[in-house]
C-alpha cells in the first residue's frame, strides 16, 4: 500500500494567466501527470498547486477506475490549493489556514502589511485503507521562490532580496507552526496507536528550521540511536521519513542544477512501524528525472507533467 505526496504544478485548465496556454498543453500535462500517478498507484496522494478543482477532476477521469477527490477551500491568490486523490472514500476532518491562537501575525512586505493565518489551507482527511483507519494532512508552506512588488522575481537591489527572504521566512514559520497545531489536534496524544501522516511541499530541506518545527519532541528521528528507544514523547511524534529514502534518490526538486528534498512525509509512532519503503519519483526509476528549473516559473508555462517529484512510502 501506498501513501505519498506530489506538488502537480500549476494545475489549471487552459486560457487563464498560469496555466496551460491551450487544450494541447493542457492535454499533454494531464497525460505526463497520470501516466505517474498510475504508475504509483497509491492508496492515498496528497496533492499540491491545484488552481482549478475541474482541473483535479480531470486528472482523476484519466486515471480510470474508483478516485475520490477532496480539496482545501483555502486557495491563495493565484486559486492554488491542496487536495487528495484516493482509491478509498475520504471524510473531511479539517480544512484550516489560521494561525494559534497566540501567534502574532507576520510581515509580508515592505508596506507593513501582515499574514494573519497560512497562504494556503491545511486539508486533513480520514479514509479506511482495508488495513485500518489512516488520518492524513496535506499543506503547502509558503515558497521559497520570492516575488518583490510588482510582480516581479528579481529585486532591485540585495537589500531588497534580503528583506524579502525574510517576510517568506517569517511566513514559512508561521504556516509550519500552524501545521504542528493542526498535528496535535490529529494526534490527540495517540501517536503510539493512531496511524497519522502529515505530508505536502514544505519548501524547505530535511534540517531546516521550519521542517524541524513539525516533528515535535526531538531525539527520536530514523538513524539516530534514540529511534529505537521508546519515551513519553512517542505519543506526539512525527518522523520525517527522509532518511529512509536511498541517497541517491532524496530529492524532489532540482533548482538551478542543485537537488533538494523539499517535499516530505511525516508519520506518527504506529505508522513509522508499518513503513517499509520510501522513495522519490517512480520505484521502477534508477532516479527522478527532474527539469532543473530557475526563478520564473513562467518559463515552464506549458511543460507536461511537474517540477516536482513525487515522495512516498509502502506501508505493510
Amino acid at each position: 500500500m501506498l501513501l505519498g505526496t506530489w506538488n502537480l504544478e500549476n494545475l489549471y485548465r487552459p486560457g487563464g494567466p498560469y496555466g496551460p496556454r491551450d487544450k494541447a498543453a493542457y492535454e499533454a500535462k494531464l497525460a505526463a501527470l497520470a501516466r505517474v500517478i498510475g504508475a504509483l498507484d497509491p492508496v492515498l496522494l496528497g496533492v499540491q498547486e491545484v488552481g482549478d478543482p475541474d482541473a483535479l477532476a480531470d486528472l482523476a477521469g484519466l486515471l480510470g477506475g474508483d478516485w475520490h477527490t477532496a480539496l482545501s477551500a483555502h486557495p491563495d491568490g493565484r486559486g492554488i490549493r491542496v487536495g487528495f486523490l484516493g482509491r478509498t472514500e475520504l471524510r473531511v476532518v479539517a480544512d484550516t489556514a489560521g494561525f494559534p491562537a497566540e501567534l502574532r501575525p507576520v510581515q509580508s512586505d515592505d508596506s507593513g502589511a501582515v499574514e494573519a493565518g497560512a497562504g494556503r489551507g491545511f486539508l486533513a482527511v480520514t479514509t479506511d485503507t482495508g488495513a485500518g483507519r489512516l488520518t492524513v494532512a496535506v499543506a503547502h508552506l509558503k515558497s521559497k521562490l520570492l516575488t518583490y512588488p510588482g510582480d516581479r522575481f528579481f529585486p532591485h537591489d540585495e537589500g531588497e532580496r534580503a528583506r524579502y527572504g525574510a517576510y517568506a521566512l517569517f511566513r514559512r514559520a508561521a504556516e509550519a507552526t500552524a501545521l504542528r497545531a493542526l498535528a496535535d489536534e490529529l494526534l490527540a496524544g495517540e501517536g503510539r496507536t493512531r496511524d497519522v501522516a502529515v505530508l505536502g511541499d514544505l519548501n524547505d530541506e530535511v534540517l531546516a528550521a521550519t521542517t524541524q518545527i513539525l516533528l515535535g519532541p526531538p531525539g527520536s528521528e530514523f538513524g539516530t540511536t534514540g529511534y529505537d528507544r521508546p519515551d513519553g514523547g512517542d505519543a506526539v511524534r512525527l518522523w520525517d521519513v527522509a532518511p529512509l529514502i536511498p541517497v541517491d534518490r532524496r530529492y524532489s526538486r532540482i533548482d538551478s542544477g542543485r537537488r533538494e528534498l523539499i517535499d516530505h512525509v511525516l508519520v506518527s509512532h504506529h505508522l513509522a512501524q508499518r513503513v517499509t519503503e520510501a522513495g522519490t519519483g517512480l520505484p521502477t526509476d534508477p532516479a527522478p528525472r527532474l527539469p532543473s528549473v530557475g526563478p520564473d516559473p513562467a518559463q515552464r508555462r506549458d511543460t507536461p507533467g511537474s517540477d516536482h517529484a513525487p515522495v512516498w512510502i509502502r506501508l505493510a
